[in-house]
């Protein structure tokens, strides 16, 4: 394996970072941290990517993306990291975007493809329900075939961005007489359909970014369903696979250590306590670690291995990692952690992480359940890799 970055490779990183650096404003960056103008600020920003030719990196190019190495995508998000520049929503992008094109017919391909890709469309994710979490294969959501449309009625939770999304995909049940696992579909849903009722979810922070999505007599067009009836299963394990390699996030842990050292020196004290010392440089360590990991599964994507067990390899260390770094984050915030922002979101804690360490910590301690529990992908690796 070569980790080494070639001479297009480094010249392809100046020109990223250049264009972070040109398009990226601090501007930019306020108005996407403003529950007012979030959204708008979010499109922006996605249609800026979209006329540059770099909304969808891991797409094919015959499907809009850019036909970039492995190592060239790593690079991209390693310096919109650094850059501090907005993440793509994932949920188009990232998750459904993929299945279609890699499972949907060309009618959907044509109706959906473009329109994810210039951010006409926001979708979200109909996964997990009130009894099915980590479990995902207990869902209950039901979908009853009805002349040429589906007729489903159920619940899903823990919806992100359910409240702003124009459309859904979802897992439902439409057959209940074999194994858990199967008799599954994969249904794509207009989110204005009659019958779905979406509940926010507040956080302890007063912000509302989760949702519980009811279904009662929705009726979707059957040409919605991808691929065959009943198999939805295989297309939302290949879907997971990405979101858990998405989910390591390696190159937010380095930012933000980056930063949690940078103010623990210039306030002075922490920074010369050995106890802490100690934790920052285990952190430093196995960010290294874990980012040759995800060096290693980039170089066997460069050869045209799709992800595998590696992919929750990386979802349980980068997670754990993530709340190491969070919790080092809380401590050079100190009391200033303890003022949450107003109804805006505006922070007036007076000081640089005030707020954003004790949201990041809050919402950070999700991210060893969301995609699959850390327990589970332990289970995942002892059945894929040892064979138990």
């Amino acid at each position: 394996m070569d980790t080494q970055f070639s001479a297009e490779d480094l010249a392809f990183r100046d020109e990223v970072r250049q264009f972070f650096q040109e398009n990226c404003s601090a501007e930019l960056r306020a108005r996407l941290a403003s529950k007012k103008t979030s959204r708008e600020a979010q499109v922006e920003w996605q249609k800026c990517l979209y006329e540059r030719g770099w909304i969808a990196p891991g797409w094919p190019v015959e499907h809009g993306g850019t036909g970039w190495t492995a190592t060239q995508k790593f690079i991209f998000e390693s310096e919109r990291t650094s850059a501090d520049a907005p993440d793509v929503i994932p949920f188009g992008l990232k998750m459904v975007g993929p299945v279609i094109y890699t499972f949907g017919t060309e009618e959907q391909q044509a109706k959906f493809l473009p329109r994810i890709l210039r951010s006409d469309d926001w979708w979200c994710q109909g996964y997990s329900e009130p009894g099915a979490g980590s479990d995902l294969a207990a869902l209950k959501t039901k979908a009853e075939l009805d002349g040429d449309e589906y007729l489903v009625n159920g619940a899903k939770i823990w919806t992100s961005g359910a409240h702003l999304a124009d459309w859904i995909f979802c897992l439902v049940r439409t057959d209940s007489s074999g194994k858990k696992q199967e008799g599954i579909s994969f249904l794509l849903i207009d989110m204005k359909t009659p019958g779905i009722t979406v509940n926010p979810i507040i956080g302890l922070d007063g912000g509302h970014s989760l949702n519980e999505v009811q279904f009662n007599e929705v009726r979707v067009p059957a040409e919605n369903l991808i691929g065959e009836q009943d198999k939805g299963w295989t297309y939302a394990k290949a879907l997971l696979q990405h979101e858990r390699t998405a989910i390591a996030g390696v190159a937010g842990c380095k930012r933000v250590l980056a930063r949690v050292i940078a103010y623990a020196r210039a306030e002075g004290g922490l920074i010369d306590d050995p106890a802490f010392q100690r934790r920052l440089s285990d952190a430093e360590i196995e960010i290294m670690a874990l980012e040759y990991t995800e060096l290693r599964v980039l170089a066997a994507l460069s050869a045209g291995t799709a992800p595998g067990p590696e992919s929750s390899l990386l979802k349980i260390k980068g997670t754990e990692l993530q709340q190491a770094v969070q919790e080092l984050w809380m401590e050079v915030a100190g009391y200033y952690q303890g003022v949450l922002p107003d109804a805006d979101g505006v922070d007036h804690s007076g000081h640089e992480f005030g707020s954003k360490a004790c949201i990041s910590y809050m919402y950070g301690r999700a991210t060893t359940v969301y995609g699959g529990s850390n327990e589970v992908q332990k289970n995942i690796i002892s059945k894929a890799v040892l064979g138990l």
